[in-house]
């Protein structure tokens, strides 16, 4: 059970006050007292989190996110969202008010360096994502385009920041993310016929001709290619579909199909006709093992494909969607805010910063994650750090201690807490069994 408010933060306490002086008269009645302020909140403070139920979430109780949220019904539990975005906002638990409204009321909650840079908000949004389909062929703006679009369609892009985003595996995870190098478009080009077709054959040749990935024609031909192909009529993809999917399903009896072959039968299988089955083909393949992570910046084309993930990203749910997905495309925003870049994602697997705490760390001010293992018996100290922090425990049962003066609150299984700056965390388990825990929290280079 949750601990009642006085037993979350420190009471606050004013400094005793000396005595009037015996040789100076006291201070008049009608004289303001400036007050003291109080003392920063401590936490830890315990948070009801949002649940979306998307589509393409896995069900019920295969569901990491429905197991974390205690759901049990037959529907989708597609992610579990921890911040404050209006699109699913965290409350207290003890009270239900709005985080945002809570640190509105104590921005020393934030520490002076966040508040200054963000105001009275979070920069980052902290998720778990159970993906049983494969999500929408889409990229995220930057911060300048982020504003204009949400100007020009706030209903479609809902705020006006940009999203940059990281994925943590926790089980197998799959997903396509950025343009694949030349060397492997010109093997789609030989071995796809069907795909050659709605590329157009100038295309096709001056790709078939390039010797090196990144220059500026490449990117012209590359993007040339990829409008045509996401710009082409329904009956050409579907017609170019259909004679694809034939092919490899007869080749499959005699050959074993590449991975990107079966890729390319499974997303028509979830999107009959999708002229995403098709982008596939020009994207990484990514396949991540459970503590592998990547992230995507501003303009990049992606798409989560299956597993489940913690995720880290900006306060921002703007998506420009173009495949796989019975949502609003917009193809010329998504094809003309492309950066076309050819490189494999970097897979970071994070670094030790303490014993028994690994943290990921991508090139963005907004975020980091902390993976902490508790092992029985053996407690493991958080140091204070200058901003904001979530705790989400993944899985056992302990104790958060937020500092030397707090009791400890229990900790379980979906137990989610927001710690405030400047506050040292305690954590040990109960029981024989270690405790794993996320921390997420604003990118430790923006601090130095």
């Amino acid at each position: 059970m949750p601990l009642p408010p006085t037993a979350l933060r420190r009471p606050n306490l004013r400094p005793m006050e000396d005595p009037p002086s015996q040789l100076e008269p006291a201070a008049s009645p009608q004289r303001d007292v400036e007050p003291s302020p109080p003392p920063p909140p401590r936490g830890p403070l315990r948070l009801r989190c949002a649940v979306q139920h998307y589509e393409w979430g896995r069900r019920g109780p295969a569901s990491l996110v429905a197991r974390l949220a205690d759901g049990d019904a037959d529907r989708p539990y597609a992610e579990l969202w921890m911040g404050t975005h209006p699109s699913g906002p965290s409350t207290l638990l003890d009270d239900g008010e709005l985080l945002r409204d809570w640190l509105a009321r104590n921005p020393d909650a934030l520490g002076p360096a966040v508040a200054a840079r963000w105001g009275g908000d979070l920069p980052f949004l902290f998720k778990v994502l159970s993906v049983a389909k494969a999500l929408s062929i889409q990229a995220h703006p930057d911060k300048k385009l982020a504003e204009v679009l949400h100007a020009l369609r706030p209903s479609t892009y809902k705020d006006d920041n940009h999203k940059p985003e990281m994925a943590i595996a926790i089980t197998e995870f799959r997903a396509l993310c950025g343009f694949a190098g030349i060397e492997e478009l010109k093997d789609v080009l030989r071995t796809v016929p069907e795909f050659e077709g709605l590329v157009g054959h100038e295309d096709a040749g001056k790709l078939m001709s390039t010797e090196y990935d990144g220059g500026s024609e490449v990117k012209s031909t590359l993007q040339s290619a990829f409008v045509k192909l996401m710009t082409a009529s329904k009956d050409m993809v579907s017609e170019a579909i259909s004679k694809l999917t034939s092919r490899l399903n007869i080749e499959s009896k005699i050959r074993t199909l590449t991975d990107k072959e079966q890729l390319v039968l499974s997303l028509e299988r979830q999107y009959q006709e999708d002229v995403g089955v098709l982008a596939a083909l020009l994207l990484n393949y990514v396949k991540l093992s459970p503590g592998e992570a990547l992230y995507i910046g501003a303009n990049e084309p992606h798409a989560y494909l299956s597993g489940e993930c913690i995720e880290c990203m900006a306060t921002s749910d703007n998506v420009v969607r173009a495949g796989l997905t019975p949502k609003y495309r917009d193809v010329q925003t998504l094809c003309s805010m492309l950066t076309y870049k050819q490189a494999f994602p970097e897979i970071l697997r994070g670094v030790p910063v303490q014993p028994h705490v690994r943290r990921y760390t991508p090139p963005f001010d907004e975020f980091e994650v902390d993976c902490c293992l508790v092992p029985p018996g053996e407690p493991v100290v958080i140091f204070p750090v200058p901003g904001p922090s979530i705790f989400l425990v993944m899985t056992g049962e302990g104790e958060l201690q937020a500092d030397s003066l707090s009791d400890g609150e229990k900790a379980k299984e979906g137990d989610v807490f927001f710690v405030p700056a400047y506050t040292e965390v305690k954590l040990s388990t109960c029981g024989p069994e270690s405790m794993q825990l996320y921390r997420a929290g604003v990118n430790s280079r923006f601090f130095s």
